[in-house]
């Protein structure tokens, strides 16, 4: 049986725990672990098939102990592993569409995407986001379930053993309390002529970024434009195949596609992919040659959608995004585009963007740093246990030197952590 806590937490704390012995429903669908914490999976209690009407199923009330043993109505792991592939997206998308949300109008849409006035695009896709505020779920302007199921997961188990602090591997190197990633994706060749000056931007306010690049048709790659991202400590990473929108059309397309990905990866000495749209299909990216994925997630707005559907040209939306993340100790990650930046009015907002998250960095003790550096830490984090020594805990595996004891204790309703050495003391 998977130990959840040990996954996320990286502690040697490992309730036991027992489902119904009847099984659950044969269908998934949705419920509440709590009033907030929404669920999509199997469970015993009966589940909904729209979010709206899982507010009557507060499963945590099915919660139970037995000494040790804590009873739960549904599989917590299957639960946080079909959020984390976002399956809950086909009952989401269950009931009758709008034309705008119909599959072969997107596809038509890609389709005479490039024929289309810049203007005409923008009121199609301010059309087809129209309602995104006002979902029930995932939640605006940042969803944090699987994080508040796993707390949630672990108060009940600590309160079931009556434990009142469990040790766990704090979450980023050195005790920083969150990370921060800035990454470019690069669409046009305008945009990959302003790549050197966006580059100088960044360093200007103390940082370097990552660029994600298409290989295929929208422009040329020369040599000497990889070899100054590379020299000047940027990270070159690959950015779908052509953009095209139909990376996911099928398995046989996608699996062609990703051959010649997997060459021009090996040609760049690229690890980092990300696809055109951010489509994803976690379930065939077996294919790719890293392996064993690790899936960074975007956990702010891209400038496109704050400038162009938003309307926005200010940073208000991201200060909020950014104080959201950081509370619950997460991963700041960014997508700007230098395509979009070349105007001065979005350069400005971007650049004030900077001026912020260098205050953020600096005051609150958070790790700016690139994607693949989060990619290494956090396989490494992955291999590392506590061991007790005496009435320590210590640290063993690959980069334990950067890794911090943490603790979590309960408060009332909700846990809250400690760190052993922080990188910053209050």
């Amino acid at each position: 049986m998977r130990n959840i806590l040990a996954e996320y937490y990286r502690t040697p704390f490992n309730p036991r725990v027992l489902y119904p012995s009847g099984g659950f429903q044969n269908e998934a669908g949705f419920f509440r672990f709590g009033p907030d914490i929404v669920c999509y999976g199997e469970c015993a209690k009966g589940i909904a098939n729209e979010v709206m009407n899982s507010e009557a199923l507060h499963v945590s009330e099915a919660f139970s102990a037995t000494g040790a043993e804590l009873r739960l109505p549904f599989d917590i792991g299957d639960v946080i592993e079909n959020l984390r592939r976002e399956r809950y997206l086909e009952k989401l998308d269950s009931g009758p569409k709008p034309l705008t949300r119909r599959t072969w109008t997107r596809e038509f849409y890609y389709l005479v995407r490039r024929f289309l006035p810049v203007a005409v695009r923008r009121h199609l896709q301010r059309v087809y986001l129209k309602d995104w505020k006002t979902l029930q779920f995932p939640h605006w302007p940042v969803d944090s379930t699987v994080d508040s199921l796993n707390e949630a997961f672990l108060r009940l188990a600590m309160i079931a053993q009556g434990c009142d602090r469990v040790p766990f591997i704090w979450f980023w190197p050195d005790g920083a309390f969150s990370a921060l990633i800035l990454t470019h994706d690069v669409e046009t060749a305008a945009g990959r002529d302003f790549c050197s000056s966006l580059m100088n931007i960044d360093l200007s306010h103390g940082f370097r970024s990552s660029f994600q690049v298409i290989p295929e048709e929208r422009y040329e790659v020369p040599n000497s434009y990889v070899d100054e991202i590379k020299t000047r400590g940027f990270e070159f990473n690959i950015h779908d195949l052509n953009h095209d929108g139909r990376l996911f059309e099928g398995k046989a397309k996608f699996l062609c596609s990703a051959r010649r990905i997997n060459e021009y990866a090996k040609k760049y000495n690229a690890r980092g992919f990300r696809s055109g749209a951010m489509y994803h299909n976690l379930d065939w990216y077996d294919a790719f040659f890293v392996g064993r994925i690790l899936e960074i997630p975007l956990t702010t707005s891209q400038d496109y959608s704050v400038f162009h559907i938003l309307n926005e040209y200010t940073i208000n939306l991201w200060k909020r995004q950014i104080s959201l993340v950081h509370q619950k100790n997460g991963l700041l990650s960014f997508i700007t585009h230098p395509d979009y930046l070349i105007n001065l009015r979005c350069r400005d907002v971007y650049e004030t963007l900077l001026d912020h998250l260098r205050q953020v960095v600096e005051r609150d003790a958070i790790w700016a740093t690139l994607p693949g550096e989060v990619d290494r830490w956090w396989r490494a984090r992955n291999e590392m246990r506590l061991v007790q020594d005496g009435d320590r805990w210590r640290i063993e595996g690959p980069d334990s030197q950067r890794a911090r004891v943490a603790y979590a204790s309960l408060d009332g309703d909700r846990i809250v952590y400690t760190i052993e050495k922080p990188l910053l003391t209050p």
